[in-house]
This record gives C-alpha cells, sequence and structure tokens, in this order.
C-alpha cells in the first residue's frame, strides 16, 4: 500500500514525554509507544513553554488591582479567542464558555437549555442522538430530555435519511446531538449534511467535537453549528481546561448550572442579579492555567495548518490499515478503508480477552494502547454484535462488583504526536503477539481487577517507575 510522503513520517508535534523509555517483562528499558491520544494526549512542548511562561505573572482574574492581576485576567480572556479560531466561531455571534472539559460541558448546555423532561405521561422535550455517541453526549440529555436514539449499521456508521427520519419524527425534536468524530472507530460522520438538515428544520444543532477538533476544521460559523464542546487534554493541552463555544442568545436568560461566587452581579439574603455571559457560567476561581495551555494548543494547531494535519493523519490511518491487515486473528470494527476516518483503530484478536491483549502490548512491547468500551456502552456493543440479553446480563455482572467479564475491545489512537515508527511498532508487537499465544499463561488478574505480568518488575507499575 504507498503511504503519503515523507514529510508525514516524523511526529508534525513535538510533545512533553515523547522520549520516554520504560521498562519491559523482558528487559528493556525501551522507548514508550503512545497510542492512547484519544483517550488523552501529552502536553506539546510549545503548550509546556506558554504554561512555563505564564505562570510568573499567574494571579487572580477579573477583580484584582495589581499588574499580575491585570495581566492574567488579559490572558484569561484572549484565550477564548484562540478557542473561537480553532473552531471557526464569529464571536459576535458565539462565546467560549471555560469549562474542565466536553463532558461538563455538555452537561451544562443540557441543564442551560431549559429542556422538560418527560413526565408520568411521556410528554417532554425530544433530544435526537446516535448510537455512535461517548457517553458525554447521551447521558446528560437522557437526564433533561427524551431520547430518539439513531441505530447504526453493523459497520457503526449512520446514514443521514435516518437521522432526518429522526428530526421529522413527531413530537419534533428540540436538539440534535452528535459527534463530530467517533472515539471508537476514528468514522467522521458527515456534518455539513447533519447541519443543514437539523437547520431547515429549526433544530439546535450541539457537536461533542472532542475528537475532531484535534484533527479536522469544526467551521462553526460555515455550518451554522449552535454549540460544540472540546477538551484541551484532547490537543495537547492536559491542563483541566475545556470549553463549550455556544450562541450567545442561548445563555442570555436563566439561571447558571453552577452558582457561586463570579457568577453573579450583585447579591443579597433576598435576591441574585446574574452576571452576563460568559462569566454567568464559571462560577468560582477560574482555571487560567488551563486558559492558557488551551489556548496555546489552538494557537499552535493553527500555525501547524489543516493541510499538514490532513497529511499527516492520511499516512497514519493508512499505516493502521496497513498493519492491522497483517496481523492473523485480528477482527477490526468500524468502517473500512475509503471511508472519512481519523487514524483510531478498534480491534480484537481471536482467543486473547481484549485486557489481556492490552496488558501484552504494554508489558512486552511498551506500547500504549486503551481496552474496553471507551465510554460508549451502548456503541461498543453494537459494533461487537452483542443481543439484549447480553447487555443486561453483563449489566447485572457490574452490580454485583464483577467488571471482568466486561466485553470490550482494544483501540489504538494516533494524532500528530505520533510517527509512522509508532504504527509500525504496533503492527510488529500484535503480529509477535499473535505468533506466542503461550505467553498468555504469563499473565494473571491481579487484585485491582486488571490483568498483569506474573513477573512485572515492581517499577513498570509504580507512578514512579512509569
Amino acid at each position: 500500500m504507498a503511504l503519503p510522503p515523507s514529510r508525514s513520517r516524523a511526529p508534525l508535534t513535538r510533545l512533553v514525554g515523547a522520549d520516554v523509555a520504560v521498562p519491559v517483562a523482558d528487559g528493556g528499558p525501551r522507548r514508550y509507544v503512545d497510542l492512547d491520544t484519544a483517550a488523552s494526549g501529552p502536553a506539546s512542548l510549545a503548550v509546556a513553554r506558554a504554561v512555563e511562561e505564564f505562570l510568573p505573572w499567574y494571579s487572580s482574574v477579573h477583580r484584582g488591582a495589581g499588574a499580575k492581576s491585570q495581566v492574567a485576567s488579559a490572558r484569561y480572556e484572549a484565550a477564548r479567542d484562540s478557542v473561537l479560531r480553532l473552531v471557526g466561531a464569529d464571536p459576535a455571534t458565539h462565546v467560549a464558555v471555560w469549562t474542565r472539559g466536553t463532558t461538563e460541558a455538555l452537561n451544562l448546555l443540557a441543564f442551560r437549555l431549559g429542556l422538560r423532561p418527560a413526565g408520568p405521561g411521556g410528554a417532554g422535550d425530544v433530544v435526537v442522538t446516535t448510537a455512535v455517541e461517548h457517553h458525554a453526549n447521551l447521558l446528560p440529555w437522557r437526564r433533561h430530555a427524551r431520547l430518539r436514539v439513531v441505530d447504526v449499521a453493523a459497520d457503526g456508521t449512520f446514514a443521514v435519511d435516518d437521522v432526518v427520519a429522526a428530526l421529522d419524527a413527531a413530537p419534533a425534536p428540540r436538539v440534535l446531538a452528535v459527534t463530530g468524530a467517533s472515539n471508537v472507530t476514528g468514522w467522521v460522520p458527515p456534518l455539513d449534511a447533519l447541519a443543514a438538515a437539523a437547520r431547515e428544520r429549526g433544530v439546535l444543532l450541539v457537536v461533542d467535537a472532542a475528537q475532531l477538533a484535534p484533527h479536522r476544521p469544526v467551521d462553526v460559523a460555515r455550518r451554522g453549528l449552535d454549540a460544540v464542546a472540546l477538551s484541551g487534554h484532547k490537543l495537547h493541552a492536559p491542563f483541566g481546561a475545556g470549553a463549550l463555544v455556544v450562541r450567545r442568545d442561548l445563555l442570555r436568560d436563566g439561571e447558571p448550572f453552577q452558582v457561586g461566587g463570579g457568577a453573579v452581579g450583585a447579591v443579597s439574603h433576598e435576591d441574585v442579579v446574574w452576571a452576563d455571559g460568559p462569566d454567568r457560567e464559571e462560577a468560582g476561581s477560574p482555571n487560567v492555567v488551563g486558559a492558557v495551555a488551551l489556548a496555546a494548543a489552538a494557537d499552535e494547531l493553527l500555525a501547524e495548518g489543516w493541510e499538514a494535519v490532513a497529511a499527516h493523519d492520511a499516512a497514519l490511518t493508512a499505516a493502521l490499515d496497513e498493519e492491522l491487515a497483517t496481523v492473523p486473528g485480528l477482527r477490526r470494527y468500524g468502517p473500512g478503508p475509503g471511508s472519512d476516518r481519523l487514524p483510531v483503530a478498534a480491534f480484537t484478536l481471536d482467543g486473547l480477552p481484549h485486557e489481556l491483549l492490552a496488558a501484552r502490548l504494554a508489558a512486552e512491547h511498551a506500547v500504549g494502547v486503551r481496552s474496553g468500551c471507551f465510554c460508549a456502552h451502548p456503541y461498543v456493543a453494537r459494533l461487537l454484535g452483542l443481543a439484549e440479553t447480553d447487555v443486561t446480563r453483563f449489566h447485572d455482572d457490574v452490580r454485583r462488583g464483577d467488571r471482568h467479564r466486561l466485553p470490550g475491545a482494544v483501540r489504538a489512537s494516533a494524532g500528530r504526536g505520533t510517527s509512522l515508527e509508532d504504527v509500525r511498532a504496533l503492527g510488529a508487537a500484535l503480529r509477535e503477539i499473535a505468533a506466542t499465544p503461550g505467553r498468555a499463561a504469563e499473565y494473571a488478574v491481579g487484585p485491582d481487577g486488571h490483568w498483569q505480568h506474573r513477573g512485572e518488575p515492581a517499577e513498570v507499575l509504580s507512578p514512579a517507575g512509569r
């Protein structure tokens, strides 16, 4: 399989800790191969520098009279503009609200929209969503409204026509909540068509952009998106900040999701005058360092350019496809070559539980991946072809405290800090594991319920050793 030009072979972004070496079961140390960036990405060197340069100026924001407070306040507010630029939003119509991440952003929005939950008679507001969603774009809506879920095909994709049918069903929905890219399979839904369908029907479109934002332009203004949520730690800014980019008018009235200092203009024992947005949504002492870090990540990504990011992702995706296709007994989940995907792959290996496969990759080859259901249980159950009775049985297991037998898969995810060498290392490790099934006997389920190598050096398992 031909790969894109050689300029995509090295990492596009330089990351903190890229040269870390860890011990492995057969000795070591070996360079750690991080293929878990869909969960959380290490800080980039540019983000780390921005934080280091800002820390001497860190102070309270908005009401401090000192020079440091003025600098910190200016940086905190300017960081909103960087986030708006990253997602292509118009500051006249949209505002960036600081949150802890995508999950908090979507919980905030679901609360602030004033949705009416279903009553005893079944009435209430309807939110259309899909079976692809991460729990962050599923559970908040279920708490505040009735869900109308669009199912997926066996390959984990849904058709735009099915979403349109759900939007046209009675009663008319208020919100279409959809992911910009799957955190499980990397599939990128056709967001332009979904946005057009929602606009035509006057339905609010909310996009979980946690996975999309590090890889593709979100284009809020061009697409006419009403709200998008994203996380800094997916963008190589793991300093605890995320953002909700939302139409200003949607937050103009009403009580905030969290109440406290900073969210108010005036308070008495009888009355509260809420602050204007976005301050109204940001009660408590803000995460100024997180905002500075996320702004630096956004600026770095835009400086690298979407064309370079696309070329790098295409090289990684092609390499993943090529490597995984050579592993005997490997079963791949999600849409295949030719579909619009990020460099993410979910798979299992015949004869090995998914957690044991991930443990072997780590202990024997220093390859870090993720296993399980990736906070997308309904989607993974659909990909694995589980019957409803299977799902019920596994839920009962969890209620009894037995999580060991939960189904799942292994996920390898790559990004701007990943090299083709990293992907090749994954392929080589999987081929060796497939050829040595007997080594599974070297592993056991530890006291924490996870697989580990019986002879694993203590430093592999300890934070100091990592």
